[in-house]
């Protein structure tokens, strides 16, 4: 059995752990706040966007757009991966990984047969720490690191520079196929691994399949079409970064949170061990006193 101090070490040691985890609860919950306010005031505009393009893009007079085209032979994709720079959020940073390991294996075998050609075929964009770190000892694609650092604090500048670049890649034939993975918030205690076609360009359409319609278009669908196409996938980037980083301070919080209440239990058990080693070390001396007054 531990001694009294050795207990009391521990005690001392699980208070400190417990101020710690606390804090980082607290900061935690605090940027999921901020977070969830930056993604409430950007959907709805997101969703207006997407309306209109689907409105565009179907009905009689249908416009179509070189991003909404999908190529005839899928010989190359790119894959942007959003985790975390930072630890401590639970299975988050796992979560992406497993997918995202899953998605490049498929691919590695569907693309091309030889492990070599594979490299070629494949670009991983990667954005945060933890993922490139862990990505970093796989083989079989081309990683690409140039956005490891931009997830902590996701800007439109940021989303805007990636996607005019696949975008780029995509209308000149470099790649064919575009996937997004990331972690959906859903709500603080889920968050949900997805994994998302960002070019081609897919919109969907209403349960009639038709799009809303009403709309006075100016000059031409055609030229709205080809100016706006390119902003709203802008923002389908940012979107995703928001929601990547919303998921990752909820899963802080629950880990934090989770890791508080295993600090209280055990702080508890400690203190009863020692309350208990204390009351065995006090009635030892007082049976110690009364013996020796008997003799």
């Amino acid at each position: 059995m531990a001694s009294l101090k050795e207990i009391k070490g521990r005690i001392g040691s699980v208070e400190g752990t417990l101020k710690i985890t606390s804090a980082m609860k607290m900061v935690a919950s605090a940027k999921l706040h901020k977070a969830q306010v930056a993604i409430e005031n950007m959907l709805p505009y997101d969703r207006q966007l997407h309306k209109i393009m689907v409105s565009l893009l179907s009905g009689d007079a249908k416009v179509t757009t070189p991003l909404s085209q999908p190529h005839d032979r899928i010989k190359r994709i790119a894959v942007v991966a959003v985790a975390s720079n930072s630890s401590l959020c639970g299975g988050y940073n796992s979560n992406v990984l497993r997918h995202t390991t899953a998605l490049l294996d498929e691919y590695k075998k569907t693309l091309t047969k030889p492990e070599a050609e594979a490299a070629e075929a494949i670009d991983c964009y990667v954005i945060g720490r933890k993922l490139d770190q862990s990505l970093a000892k796989l083989r079989g694609f081309n990683h690409i690191r140039q956005y490891v650092e931009r997830g902590d604090n996701p800007k439109f500048e940021t989303a805007k520079e990636l996607a005019e670049k696949l975008m780029k890649d995509y209308v000149e034939g470099r790649i064919d196929k575009v996937e997004l993975v990331y972690m959906h918030f859903k709500s603080t205690a889920s968050q949900v691994p997805t994994r998302e076609v960002f070019l081609p360009l897919e919109l969907k359409t209403d349960s009639t399949g038709e799009g809303p319609t009403g709309y006075i278009i100016e000059p031409t669908q055609t030229e709205v079409l080809n100016a706006l196409v390119p902003d709203a996938l802008c923002m389908k980037i940012y979107t995703m970064m928001l929601d990547a980083q919303a998921a990752e301070h909820a899963a802080r919080t629950v880990a934090m949170q989770t890791a508080t209440d295993n600090a209280n239990d055990l702080l508890g058990e400690l203190r009863i061990q020692y309350n208990k080693g204390r009351q065995a070390a006090i009635t030892a001396e007082l049976l110690d006193i009364v013996g020796g007054s008997m003799q």
